[in-house]
């Protein structure tokens, strides 16, 4: 993730900005077998686990809380401060306000990203460089008294550069999010649901909207009212996460597809 030279944040300033065997030793003659009985839950344990980079919530969904306990263990996911950690995978949603004579023209004011797990890990509102002509609340959620405590623009740029470096950054249409942020991200690494073919064809749309993407694939409903730049991100990290194995693929498919 690289910050724009003053120049370009000079220029972009004019624009409008619309947006991861324990295989236990027994001598032989030690196995005892006992019959179970009917209905007795069976006990998981590491060896019955194996999984390849899934997230311990989908194994948890699909073999239960014990096997979701024992892939956290395996990660060494023991508690909610390891959860809150910056994951391989990142999402990220931006929220903006109007400027200018007709508050058409818009600046950052809100910032949030979000890792694999969907727990926040960064949230900051960003003080505003000019006066705000139109808040947007029905739409931003953004208030007046949100600005007042926040944090200089760069000082956020910076603070979310270094915690994109290098990952894999998600979201809904990012050009959107990186613009505001004056920041840019390396295309291999962008995972954009607006632009995921097979999500497209799906709710049929070439444009389709994080809402409509929720309603159709995650049968959830977002943004009904006052947009969370939290939420957007968590529900755009859950939609990449819900075909994660298969974009993945489809991704490794293409240098292949070239060369023949």
């Amino acid at each position: 993730t690289q910050v724009k030279n003053p120049q370009q944040v000079q220029e972009a300033g004019k624009e409008t900005r619309t947006l991861q065997m324990d295989s236990r030793e027994k001598k032989q003659g030690d196995i005892k077998h006992k019959r179970r009985k009917q209905n007795e839950p069976v006990e998981t344990t590491p060896v019955d686990i194996w999984f390849d980079d899934v997230d311990p919530d989908d194994i948890e969904a699909a073999l239960g809380p014990e096997a979701g306990k024992v892939a956290r263990e395996n990660l060494n996911i023991r508690n909610d401060r390891t959860l809150q950690a910056l994951t391989k995978a990142v999402a990220i949603d931006c929220e903006m306000v109007g400027v200018g004579p007709t508050g058409e023209d818009s600046i950052l004011a809100r910032v949030s990203v979000v890792n694999v797990f969907g727990k926040c890990v960064y949230d900051k509102y960003v003080k505003p460089s000019e006066n705000v002509t139109d808040y947007r609340t029905a739409v931003s959620g953004i208030r007046p008294e949100h600005l007042k405590s926040g944090e200089d623009f760069k000082t956020v740029q910076k603070e979310v550069a270094d915690i994109l470096r290098d990952r894999i950054l998600v979201g809904h249409a990012l050009h959107n999010d990186l613009k505001i942020l004056l920041l840019d991200h390396p295309k291999k690494k962008i995972r954009d649901t607006q632009r995921y073919k097979p999500f497209k064809n799906q709710v049929k749309s070439l444009r389709p909207s994080l809402k409509l993407l929720c309603e159709k694939l995650l049968n959830v409903k977002v943004q009904t009212s006052e947009h969370s730049s939290v939420q957007d991100a968590q529900a755009a990290m859950r939609l990449y996460t819900l075909v994660k194995k298969q974009w993945e693929a489809s991704l490794k498919e293409i240098p292949k597809a070239k060369k023949n």
